[in-house]
């Protein structure tokens, strides 16, 4: 009983961590953008452009240069995303 209590809850943290993992704006495809605070599938599609054109973001910061991503939503984004 104990060892399955115990293999519950490593699966459990497993899946939690996987669901609170940062997005990956130079991987994620048009759904996982879409998931990110403030981001819809417009804003979504405007960075896959944007990267498509310009190349994988260096940096954070450099999403701001996306149309439509002010400082409010790279507020919101810094937490949510990673390089």
């Amino acid at each position: 009983m104990l060892k399955k209590t115990v293999l519950f809850v490593f699966a459990l943290l497993f899946f939690v961590n996987a669901a609170f993992a940062a997005v990956n704006i130079n991987k994620a495809d048009q759904a996982a953008l879409e998931a990110l605070p403030g981001i819809g599938a417009k804003k979504a599609t405007a960075i896959i452009d944007y990267r498509t054109k310009h190349g994988n973001f260096k940096t954070k910061e450099e999403l701001s240069e996306v149309k439509g991503i002010g400082p409010k939503i790279m507020e919101k984004l810094k937490k949510d995303i990673e390089i």
